[in-house]
């Protein structure tokens, strides 16, 4: 299970302490103006060592295109692109070499296939999710010219939490410091909790926002292809992830149908376009989430995701060798004390590469190009 799509669908490969990680995009629209510094910078708001408050590891992460691209135009053919590995300290884990480190995948993965790469955790490191970023910025670029945005951003670190409805802040304040959170004050009570943690050792979770706008109505199946779910799958499979919600959430829970219920009005000028066949339709609300029956219905989606706090923590830990005996061990080498300000991009490249795939799933069904 390395790839990831229907039509536009994305395959990777590498480890974390290996040559290389890349991969293959498929059923990238053909003629589609491939900006290389775009991509290149959403791999920067990824990339490690980018502050104080992420890992100290120093990487580049300057991606090759191998295929697929003529003159700066996608050409319809598969993408192939690498991102070579330049600043691994493998010496950093031989102590991890015979032991399981709690909850972490050494065990899972040792037990499904009975064997694993110790060094930085291999496959199932985070690093992989360059990948994800590479092919997120390329589902992005055909997204912009259909007048789709995907914003996330930090709105809440360890009990350090926005408390306002996400209209109510600038997202594109979002990149204007190292939390990656719009709001200016809370971003700096989030910075300063993360340096704290990090001096003890220790690591904290948080929860990311993601705001998806300009999407038309119609995206997404009535059964099993929901686009929430579709949405729930995506932000599952990223590194660290714990919960999924969309709309209120749980909050819905304690409410009534008559206070959930989002009401049809009138649409305004500014969102008529995104309702194909009723173009003069609107809600007043919007707790759906922007998706109603597993189908959006053009209005803001927007949902959040829950990450934990990192698993590699600093401090001496028990844990089991590989034969079951008791041991302990103390982590070595350059970690996250929080994933959320280098998950952001994440969030976003998985959003972008499922609003994409149902976009051109639509556009197969009526046998038309985008």
């Amino acid at each position: 299970m390395n790839s990831f799509g229907q039509i536009f669908r994305l395959t990777t490969f590498g480890e974390s302490h290996g040559e290389a990680v890349g991969g293959v995009v498929d059923g990238m629209p053909a003629g589609i103006d491939i900006d290389v510094d775009f991509i290149q910078q959403e791999l920067h708001r990824r990339r490690p060592g980018q502050s104080k408050i992420t890992t100290s590891r120093q990487e580049a992460d300057q991606v090759e295109i191998l295929s697929g691209v003529f003159e700066g135009k996608s050409t319809g053919c598969p993408i192939g692109f690498i991102v070579r590995n330049t600043n691994q300290h493998s010496q950093d884990y031989e102590n991890m070499r015979c032991l399981f480190r709690p909850s972490h995948a050494d065990y899972t993965y040792y037990e499904k296939y009975g064997i694993r790469d110790h060094r930085g955790g291999g496959r199932t490191s985070a690093r992989i999710t360059i990948s994800r970023c590479v092919g997120g910025a390329l589902a992005k670029l055909v997204l912009r010219q259909k007048g789709i945005s995907i914003q996330a951003y930090t709105s809440q670190v360890g009990d350090i939490a926005l408390d306002k409805d996400y209209k109510l802040y600038d997202l594109d304040k979002t990149e204007t410091n190292a939390v990656r959170c719009p709001d200016a004050e809370k971003a700096a009570q989030m910075e300063e909790l993360i340096t704290q943690v990090k001096a003890e050792g220790d690591t904290i979770g948080g929860v990311i926002t993601c705001v998806i706008k300009g999407c038309p109505a119609g995206l997404g199946e009535p059964e099993f292809g929901k686009l929430h779910a579709e949405l729930g799958q995506a932000m599952l499979s990223i590194n660290a992830v714990k919960g999924f919600e969309y709309g209120e959430g749980f909050d819905c829970v304690t409410k009534r149908g008559s206070e959930l219920n989002d009401v049809f009005i009138p649409a305004s000028d500014d969102t008529s376009h995104l309702s194909p066949l009723t173009p003069h339709l609107s809600t007043a609300t919007n707790h759906s989430g922007g998706i109603q029956g597993g189908i959006s219905n053009g209005q803001d989606i927007y949902f959040r995701v829950a990450f934990k706090p990192v698993a590699t923590i600093l401090t001496e830990q028990d844990t089991v060798d590989l034969e079951g005996n008791p041991t302990k061990f103390t982590a070595r080498g350059r970690h996250d004390p929080c994933v959320l300000p280098r998950a952001v991009p994440v969030v976003e490249a998985m959003a972008a590469m499922v609003i994409l795939d149902n976009l051109l799933l639509i556009f197969a069904s009526k046998g038309c190009n985008l």
